[in-house]
C-alpha cells in the first residue's frame, strides 16, 4: 500500500475506523478481531478508535481494549502500526454524548487510554471535540503537557475549524500532526480545513468518509457521479469515494469504519485506483 505521513510515522493511505465495532449493532468479537487482522494483512498500518467507542456507560474504552486484543493475536510486525485514539467526548448513557474538554481530565483519560492500549506511550492522541465550556486553548494544552512527559507520541484535534487548527498549533508548538474531522461524499463542509491541512503541511483524517454506518452501503444510490465512475472502473462506489478523497490532497488519510473483513478489505483497494482529472471534477461538484 501507498504511505502517507502523519508527524514522524509513514502509515498506509488507507486507515481503519473501529467505531462500528463497539457501538449498537455491534457484531460479535470474533467478526471484529478478524476485519482487524485483514485490515492489517492488507497494508493497514493506521486504526483509529476513542475511549468513547461504547455502548453502555459501563463499558468506557470497549473499542480501545479490542483493538489491543485483535493487536496482540495478529502474526505481523505490530511495532509498524499506528493506533490513534481520542479523549473529550464520554458517552455517559441511552445513547447520549456529551463534551469535557478539562485539561485535568483529558490527562486522566489520556493514561487510562494508554492503560487499555498498552505500550510506553499512546502514538497518536487526538482531542475529540471542542467543549464550549472550556477555552480551547486551555484543553489543547493538556495536550501539550501530555507530549512533554511522554504519555503520548503525538497530538492532534478532531472535529476542528480552521480557527481552532491554527490555535492548536499555536499551543502545541508547531507539533500538531493530524485533524480528524467529518469528510465525504455526502459531507464536504470541512473542505476549507482539508485545504489548511494540505496548507501546513498536517495530516487530514476524514471520519465517515463513505457517509457513516447507516448510509455506507447505498453510497452509489445517492450519488450518481460516484456510481458512474464506479461503473467505468468496474469497482464499488465505495472505492471509488476513497480514492476520490486520496486525490484531493497527499495528507488525507481516509479511515472508513468496518466490522467486516470483505468490507475493509475493498476499502484498502482504493489507493490502487487512479482517477482522471476529468473523474475528479466530476466527483468535486
Amino acid at each position: 500500500m501507498q504511505q502517507r505521513t502523519i508527524g514522524t510515522r509513514k502509515v498506509g493511505a488507507i486507515g481503519l475506523g473501529g467505531m462500528p465495532m463497539s457501538i449498537e449493532g455491534r457484531p460479535e468479537e470474533d467478526r471484529s478481531v478478524r476485519a482487524v487482522h485483514a485490515a492489517l494483512d492488507a497494508g493497514v498500518t493506521l486504526i483509529d478508535t476513542a475511549d468513547a467507542y461504547h455502548r453502555d456507560a459501563g463499558e468506557v474504552g470497549h473499542n480501545e481494549s479490542l483493538i489491543a486484543k485483535a493487536l496482540s493475536s495478529w502474526q505481523g510486525d505490530r511495532s509498524e502500526v499506528l493506533v490513534a485514539t481520542k479523549g473529550g467526548h464520554l458517552r455517559p448513557g441511552v445513547g447520549s454524548w456529551t463534551v469535557n474538554g478539562r485539561p485535568d481530565y483529558l490527562k486522566e483519560a489520556a493514561k487510562a487510554s494508554l492503560q487499555r492500549l498498552g505500550g510506553d506511550a499512546i502514538g497518536l492522541y487526538q482531542f475529540h471535540r471542542p467543549d464550549p465550556d472550556v477555552p480551547y486553548a486551555e484543553s489543547v494544552g493538556a495536550l501539550a503537557d501530555l507530549l512533554d512527559e511522554g504519555v503520548i507520541e503525538m497530538a492532534g484535534v478532531s472535529n476542528a475549524n480552521p480557527d481552532q487548527i491554527r490555535e492548536a498549533q499555536e499551543v502545541l508548538g508547531g507539533r500538531l500532526v493530524s485533524v480528524q474531522n467529518q469528510f465525504s461524499p455526502a459531507f464536504r463542509s470541512s473542505r476549507p480545513e482539508l485545504d489548511l491541512c494540505a496548507e501546513l503541511g498536517i495530516a487530514f483524517l476524514p471520519w465517515s468518509p463513505l457517509g457513516g454506518i447507516s448510509k455506507a452501503g447505498d453510497l452509489g444510490s445517492r450519488h450518481d457521479a460516484f456510481a458512474e465512475v464506479a461503473k467505468a472502473h468496474d469497482v464499488s462506489p465505495q472505492r471509488v469515494a476513497l480514492a476520490w478523497e486520496l486525490a484531493l490532497a497527499p495528507v488525507v488519510v481516509p479511515i472508513p469504519g468496518a466490522s467486516r473483513p470483505e468490507s475493509i478489505q475493498d476499502s484498502t483497494r482504493a489507493e490502487e485506483l487512479e482517477l482522471g482529472a476529468d473523474e475528479i471534477e466530476l466527483l468535486s461538484v
